[in-house]
């Protein structure tokens, strides 16, 4: 079966939470997570959470298992929280999660980051992968470009095609 057969078999609409980690954002100002969220929507997806925490690994862990563990979404998609400063905890807490990485997914974002800003894409800690073999986790920079790059050119083609193949 090829690869356009096989994302053919994935659902045509996923159950995503958005989560922003950041220490300086609110609803009011988070443009991020209102991106994340437009997009999947335009997707055919749906949002059926979202919520902004801070940035602080036991709080990214505890939501995102409560997510699992309580079954409420497919897949979990983080902003925020992936850099190098002292504060930056989600590539941290994520990544203590992940019974499966997606390595591609931070290799293909950094090349794609690097051709949009140069450079400063190796300072970037995204991360995706599976958790309990049924949630697929990604963990993305915090500006609106990154979060808008890894949706469009990475997430969304394939979101049907991940969560068809972990029902399988």
């Amino acid at each position: 079966m090829g690869v356009h057969e096989h994302k053919a078999h994935g659902p045509a609409r996923v159950r995503c939470y958005v989560v922003t980690v950041t220490d300086t954002r609110t609803e009011a100002n988070d443009l991020s997570g209102h991106t994340a969220r437009q997009l999947i929507e335009t997707a055919g997806h749906d949002v059926v959470g979202y919520r902004i925490i801070s940035d602080d690994a036991a709080e990214v862990t505890a939501l995102v298992r409560r997510i699992f563990n309580e079954g409420l979404a497919d897949v979990v998609i983080l902003n925020g929280g992936t850099g190098i400063a002292r504060r930056d905890s989600t590539y941290e807490a994520v990544a203590g999660l992940l019974d499966k990485r997606l390595d591609g997914f931070g290799e293909l974002f950094r090349m794609l980051s690097f051709q949009e800003i140069g450079s400063a894409a190796m300072v970037s800690r995204a991360v995706g992968g599976i958790v309990g073999a049924k949630m697929v986790v990604f963990s993305l920079p915090g500006s609106t470009g990154a979060v808008k790059t890894a949706l469009e050119k990475l997430i969304l083609p394939e979101l049907g095609h991940l969560i068809g193949e972990l029902r399988k």
